[in-house]
């Protein structure tokens, strides 16, 4: 059990809650399928999966950074994809990625056990749930909406809203003043120990580790737990 009452959880959404490696297989899936890009010189899906998924992780840390904007991430990861097979077009990247941001948040997975736990949290009564999370808005809200799970939340924090981004400090400080909470109160779930823990550790909230991978490492969060359905028997 918890070792103090929090009032206010705080939970990040993406490979926390919602399942995005598994939504995004499935988008990239149907994208490749739609488009045929087996025509072009791609080996299969799983390549164009696999070097989707190396330029969209080094593009979001340059966006983290603030080193590039939201579109040039948005279209560079199925430019640089693409470029990756040889084949040098511009607008079909530019296709691949509308669609790819039209289709990724109505899918639905989410992590296991991620319902059984925020209807365990919404059961007691004595919590207000909340996000923190790096995503778009509009896209975010999406994701809740098809996922059935935005009911569970009070506020919605996204980088865009608040400008600016975990671990950065002032993401933490706008989600209090939103919920009207306090960081000993205050708690927050995530999965990105560099991200979510690090910069509730800086902000001065215990946090939740969720680390399902296992990943070895020297932080020391308030808790740690490998499945969500651990998180029961704390809050």
């Amino acid at each position: 059990m918890a070792t103090k009452q929090y009032k206010h959880l705080f939970f990040d959404l993406d490979h926390t809650l919602w399942d995005f490696e598994r939504n995004s297989e499935l988008t990239l899936e149907r994208l490749y399928n739609e488009y045929n890009l087996g025509q072009y010189n791609i080996p299969g899906l799983a390549e164009f999966v696999a070097a989707y998924n190396l330029h969209n992780d080094v593009l979001w840390e340059r966006f983290r950074k603030g080193y590039i904007k939201r579109e040039e991430l948005r279209w560079k990861r199925f430019w640089l994809t693409l470029l990756d097979f040889k084949i040098a077009d511009t607008a079909l990247a530019h296709e691949l990625s509308i669609a790819y941001l039209e289709i990724l948040p109505t899918q639905t997975a989410l992590m296991p056990h991620a319902k059984e736990l925020l209807e365990h949290c919404h059961s007691k009564g004595c919590y207000t749930m909340h996000m923190i999370t790096n995503g778009f808005e509009a896209t975010q809200r999406l994701k809740l909406q098809f996922s059935g799970i935005a009911s569970y939340f009070t506020h919605i924090i996204t980088s865009e809203k608040s400008n600016s981004m975990k671990p950065h400090a002032d993401i933490f400080e706008y989600a209090l003043k939103a919920a009207g909470a306090s960081p000993e109160e205050s708690i927050m779930i995530g999965d990105a120990l560099e991200i979510d823990i690090l910069g509730a550790i800086n902000a001065g909230w215990d946090q939740v580790y969720y680390n399902p991978a296992k990943a070895p490492h020297t932080r020391k969060p308030t808790y740690e737990v490998h499945q969500l359905a651990d998180l029961i028997q704390v809050f």
